[in-house]
């Protein structure tokens, strides 16, 4: 089903060619009449004014039929479209309730939905529009966000309106189809090769598994082929006209919400770009506009194409950061001044919290450039040898850790004292003063020493000493030096201080490496002791955030920041803050995506053994990864053949052939190439987005080796071919009814009906 709208550009359109049709009439009369004669001027003359004069009372005529014509909506029923939608519909909605347990990701999705419920601030990489629209629909069900979402498999208690919270996932998985379904037909490819397109959507097993879930990727994905949709709409549309402005604002829109989904729809944006600057570098070429025109239309498809985008992008933080007014468990990120800011923050935290660091004092330091984290240690010592065959020290271990925990508490000690008592008079601890620093729940003090860090062999080694009763003595003086001290003060104060702990033995300086722990450090960061002191990661404070050390010192009050300074604030973090999550059973490489080598647990019921698995439809994945080698080895073939001078495909097939394969072919490489350059783990749903430009270029191919075969009009071929491709079609459901068992995660498994699923041995399904 589609809507155009058609201005007064057909009415104009029409009555200008019915005026080029008489002026050549009367131009081919006069030319005519020349050659047999030489009129008289005052004739001449004559018929010039009989010209004005025609011209003069065809004038109005126009004016009055724009006035009665200024544009018509035209309404197109698509029953295809319909069809496609519909299958969508009950496939991607049936039983979408079941199972009423927490399913994969859902576990960290619906803890977002349910603290944007209570207005609850937390923290996450990506940007808000889909936990939005998620919420938005829990709302109107009358969702109060009480669910804890505690682990995969809990139980959703009978107030949690499951159903709805499925519900826009499910709904854009939908409206994929239709959709895809006229990209190709804007692409020109036959609509019963788009159809087929809309079909194979419908029948992946990935796709579907995706779209019944609180996930995000069916409305990123959406959203980039509603872009890309409108954008080739827009390209092919009349500069300025009406079709033209809204198809080119769509696009735009429609981008931003792609970005505002997940940042990898950011690749889709790129896709965008590059094929509007190909679009510009083809009409430079053409020299009846004027460059006033050229830059006229760059500067409005700038504006439709990034000023808007941009605008939607600040419009849906804008959003974000007024619903989460309330401080939560994730405002620990943020600085003190923007924690300050929440209702519950940190301003009623520190209220009336002592000020002085005094002998005795019992503190966290918190790493305050970059990645929010605190000092910590636990009872666990390094290992003897590293995989690198390095010896260690095999004292207590000392980490940088990402979350409040009671091993973050710290003494502070003077050497001179015994104890830890405090006298009436404090013992404050200034600039340049010597200390020790005790772990509170294993009383062992802080310690450096000429030994390799773990991780870092560069630095040193930073642990608590334990006393081995060998030649190894503990190094326990760290020298406090306060950075902003011009500003706060020669003493150290809590929250206000910005300190670098200098190790005194070795004059090092206690630093945040940035490196993970491997295992048996439990995956925490890296401390170590660094010789250059003036390293941004050598300094720490009580609570305090380097970056606001001069706009304001201690938050004793609520602060009032502006929605810009909340947002760059915010921004920062969400584009450096690292990923958290570990080496995971069910991760894998961008490599074993093609193939499909690997797929995702979702869920298990241990009782029956039914279980929702993220596999695609094995048949149709290995086919679009062989276009892929076909389309390319058709390019090649035309291009040698073509540089021989053998034409085998007309201007506008050939036009064709290379707009819609560069634009499918660029698209997946587009979402799918930056993968191997990124470190944090991945998995099988990464591939999605660029999964479905294959699928689009897989139907472009069957396209166009039937019109080659056509052309040879063998009958017999053609109609091979056509049984050929309806049986692959078969075969295709065949493969996805087959996996609909783990899709849909209703049916009770035996053992043995689970290895007969294992199709694959790298396919690793759980049974008891």
């Amino acid at each position: 089903m589609g809507t155009e709208i058609k201005s007064q550009e057909n009415c104009e359109n029409s009555l200008r060619n019915r005026k080029k049709k008489e002026a050549l009439t009367q131009n081919n009369v006069l030319k005519s009449s020349e050659k047999s004669e030489v009129k008289p001027q005052n004739e001449s003359k004559g018929k010039v004014e009989n010209q004005q004069q025609i011209e003069s009372t065809t004038k109005p005529q126009i004016h009055e039929e724009r006035n009665d014509k200024s544009f018509r909506i035209r309404l197109e029923f698509d029953p295809m479209s319909v069809v496609l939608f519909t299958l969508a519909i009950i496939t991607r909605f049936f039983k979408l309730s079941e199972p009423r347990n927490v399913v994969f990701d859902e576990l960290h999705y619906g803890k977002y939905v349910s603290l944007y419920m209570r207005n609850v601030f937390f923290f996450e990489k990506h940007p808000p529009l889909g936990k939005q629209l998620i919420a938005s629909a829990a709302y109107f069900a009358g969702y109060n966000g009480n669910n804890t979402f505690s682990k995969i498999g809990s139980e959703y208690s009978e107030n949690v309106p499951i159903f709805w919270l499925r519900f826009i996932p499910a709904l854009f998985g939908s409206l994929l189809v239709p959709v895809s379904y006229n990209l190709l037909l804007q692409l020109k490819i036959n609509r019963w090769v788009a159809t087929l397109g809309g079909l194979l959507i419908v029948f992946d097993n990935a796709l579907l598994t995706q779209s019944r879930f609180i996930l995000m990727e069916p409305m990123l994905i959406l959203f980039s082929t509603s872009a890309l949709l409108f954008l080739m709409r827009f390209l092919d549309s009349k500069y300025f006209s009406i079709n033209w402005c809204l198809n080119g604002l769509l696009a735009g829109v429609f981008y931003s919400f792609s970005i505002s989904v997940k940042y990898v729809g950011f690749y889709s944006y790129v896709l965008g770009g590059i094929l509007v600057a190909r679009h510009i570098w083809l009409e430079l070429r053409d020299k009846t506009f004027s460059d006033l025109t050229i830059a006229m239309r760059i500067i409005t498809k700038g504006i439709l194409l990034v000023v808007i985008p941009t605008a939607i992008y600040l419009g849906i933080f804008h959003i974000h950061l007024n619903m989460l007014y309330k401080a939560g468990p994730h405002d620990s990120v943020m600085t003190s001044a923007f924690q300050a800011s929440l209702e519950g923050g940190l301003a009623s935290i520190t209220h009336g919290q002592p000020l002085k660091v005094v002998h005795g004092s019992q503190i966290t330091l918190r790493h305050t450039n970059g990645r929010p984290c605190w000092l910590h240690s636990h009872a666990q010592v390094y290992p003897v040898k590293y995989e690198d065959k390095r010896g260690s020290s095999h004292q207590q271990q000392v980490t940088c850790y990402s979350f409040k925990d009671v091993n973050n508490w710290w003494i502070v000690k003077r050497p001179s004292k015994v104890d830890f008592s405090i006298g009436d008079e404090l013992d404050m601890i200034k600039d340049g003063d010597e200390i020790q620093l005790v772990h509170g729940l294993t009383s062992r003090a802080l310690n450096s020493h000429d030994v390799a860090a773990p991780v870092s062999p560069q630095s040193q080694e930073v642990s608590c000493y334990i006393d081995y009763n060998i030649s190894m003595p503990g190094q326990l003086l760290w020298r406090v030096e306060i950075l902003n001290k011009e500003e706060e003060g020669i003493h150290w104060h809590a929250i206000k201080s910005q300190v670098r702990l200098v190790h005194v033995t070795t004059q090092t300086a206690l630093r945040f490496t940035g490196r993970q722990l491997p295992q048996w450090g439990y995956n925490q960061h890296e401390i170590a002791a660094d010789k250059n002191l003036n390293h941004p990661d050598t300094s720490d404070q009580k609570e305090r955030e380097r970056q606001l050390l001069k706009s304001e010192m201690i938050p004793m009050e609520r602060t009032d920041l502006s929605f810009w300074q909340k947002f760059r604030e915010l921004q920062s973090k969400m584009f450096w803050q690292s990923d958290t999550v570990q080496n995971h059973m069910y991760s894998s490489e961008p490599l074993e995506w093609p193939f499909l080598s690997k797929g995702i647990a979702y869920w298990y019921q241990k009782d029956t053994n039914a279980q929702i698995h993220l596999l695609g439809n094995i048949a149709l994945w290995y086919s679009t990864t062989f276009s892929l080698l076909f389309y390319v080895a058709f390019l090649v073939f035309y291009l040698l053949r073509r540089r021989r001078q053998f034409i085998d495909l007309n201007d506008q097939e050939w036009r064709k052939f290379q707009d819609a394969g560069f634009t499918f072919l660029l698209g997946y490489l587009i979402n799918f190439l930056p993968y191997f350059f990124v470190e944090r783990t991945l998995f099988l749903h990464n591939y999605l987005p660029a999964l479905i430009y294959k699928i689009y270029l897989l139907c472009f191919l069957i396209e166009h080796i039937h019109d080659i075969l056509r052309r040879s009009n063998q009958n017999l071929i053609i109609f091979t071919y056509k049984v050929l491709v309806c049986s692959w079609l078969i075969y295709v459901f065949h493969v996805f009814r087959t996996f609909l068992i783990v899709s849909y995660g209703r049916t009770r498994l035996t053992t043995d009906d689970v290895m007969n699923l294992r199709w694959r041995d790298t396919w690793d399904f759980i049974f008891s």
